[in-house]
């Protein structure tokens, strides 16, 4: 070192490594991680990509570190698709991605802002720039979750309501003193199991991996307390308006308390049809998720479908009223029966598909409006209190007791109904389950 110059200039680099620590930095690509806020901004699904990359500056030479080289393009469909990874992965069609992201939210106005006219738009972009080469395996394991359980099995799961029931009539009519309340005891405990191993597994079964407190409290005791209504409900009032009871139940129709025991058996044996009614529709609505074209066109191709099945299964339950009135030599109740059993199969398709609030609101309102027609009949009698049962018996003198059941029911399950149509017929509603939780 001779001079100052010697001391100032740089000199000439020997090959292609760095010539210090700042210098290796700024050609590794080693520098600082970007802030947070430039992080933020490049994630932003509604910020618009920017064609103009920033311009890179090269080190000083003084002791101050470069700033970090900044982004290129911002791509808001690429973050988007890293959001939702699996499910752009394991979708097998465009209406996939479009039903889980509709799931999330994602409508035409949001799909506007990245670029789209609308949901379907956008998917199909997601799904042709999704990488599926290693993706066939993790999709066969989805498979093999979502795959309902064999038709022999639920089959016979349905089976086990109606044929418990049919066992717990049949104990109870023939049985007298105090064996009688014994085995009704015995067969309502059998029937609740038979009850739950249909609801277990099968085609009326939750979604897989669907958690516990998903399902509103309340909901099981509300359907047991429709149930029982269906059975001693209209025999208690009947008999409290002829001053009575006197007794408990005694499980026949004759007695003083009656008991109607044709619907209840009526609606058990009623889980088959159900089931196959559930089946039926959760692969028809499949199909079609994998045909259409659009959403729009996938909803109006499932209402049908979904209102069919509604239909089916009505016709279903009707015989199965006549003939267990028939066989039981009691009234069918085609009224209590055919809403109890209407509000029943839309709150379990719901369930199925993952919505829980309206079914339970609906069960909730229906089992309210009965105890609180049951109460005031009773309070009615009370000293000063008879015109609180005023309008319990002017429909008990106009149509009978069970006309009260059969308006809380058939109300309840017209709205149920009508919110079903709007929600069921989504594609989001027959997405994989997985995906959408």
């Amino acid at each position: 070192m001779s001079g100052r110059g010697e001391l100032d200039s740089p000199g000439t680099p020997a090959g292609a490594e760095a010539w210090d620590a700042q210098s290796g930095e700024w050609l590794g690509g080693q520098g600082e991680p970007e802030s947070e806020t430039e992080q933020a901004r490049a994630d932003d699904d509604t910020d618009p990509p920017t064609d103009r990359p920033a311009p890179v500056q090269p080190p000083h030479a003084t002791g101050r570190k470069p700033a970090p080289a900044r982004r290129g393009a911002a791509d808001p469909v690429k973050a988007l698709m890293h959001r939702h990874r699996e499910l752009c992965e394991r979708a097998v069609d465009p209406l996939e991605i479009a039903a889980g992201l509709e799931a999330h939210g994602v409508t035409d106005r949001t799909a506007t802002r990245f670029r789209h006219r609308d949901v379907f738009s956008l998917a199909e972009e997601m799904y042709a720039r999704a990488p599926r080469a290693d993706t066939a395996a993790p999709h066969s394991d989805t498979d093999a979750a979502t795959t309902p359980a064999p038709r022999a099995a639920w089959a016979v799961r349905a089976l086990l309501p109606g044929v418990l029931c049919a066992a717990a009539v049949t104990g109870v009519r023939l049985t007298d003193g105090r064996a009688r309340p014994a085995v009704a005891v015995a067969g309502v405990l059998a029937v609740a199991f038979g009850v739950r191993m249909a609801l277990g597994r099968g085609p009326l079964s939750t979604p897989p991996g669907t958690p516990a407190w998903r399902t509103p409290p309340g909901t099981r005791l509300w359907t047991y307390w429709l149930l029982a209504y269906a059975l001693l409900g209209d025999g208690l009032l009947r008999a409290a308006d002829d001053g009575g009871p006197d007794n408990l139940p005694t499980g026949l129709a004759g007695g003083p308390w009656p008991t109607a025991t044709a619907p209840v058996l009526a609606l058990t044996l009623a889980c088959v049809p159900a089931a196959w009614c559930a089946h039926q529709f959760a692969v028809r609505a499949r199909r079609k998720l994998a045909t259409s074209r659009g959403l729009e066109d996938f909803s109006d191709s499932v209402q049908p479908l979904l209102l069919g099945t509604f239909a089916l299964f009505l016709c279903a339950l009707a015989p199965l009223l006549a003939l267990c009135g028939a066989v039981l030599g009691e009234p069918a109740a085609y009224a209590q029966g055919v809403t109890l059993g209407a509000l029943l199969l839309l709150a379990r398709l719901l369930f199925v598909h993952g919505f829980t609030r309206a079914p339970a609101f609906a069960l909730g309102t229906a089992a309210a409006t009965e105890a609180t027609a049951l109460a005031l009949d009773l309070i009615g009698r009370l000293p000063d209190c008879g015109f609180l049962a005023t309008p319990v018996e002017t429909l008990l003198g106009s149509w009978g007791p069970g006309s009260i059941p059969a308006l809380a029911c058939g109300a309840a399950a017209l709205t149920l109904l009508f919110h079903t149509t709007r929600t069921l017929t989504r594609a989001s509603a027959h997405a994989p389950a997985d995906e959408l939780r």
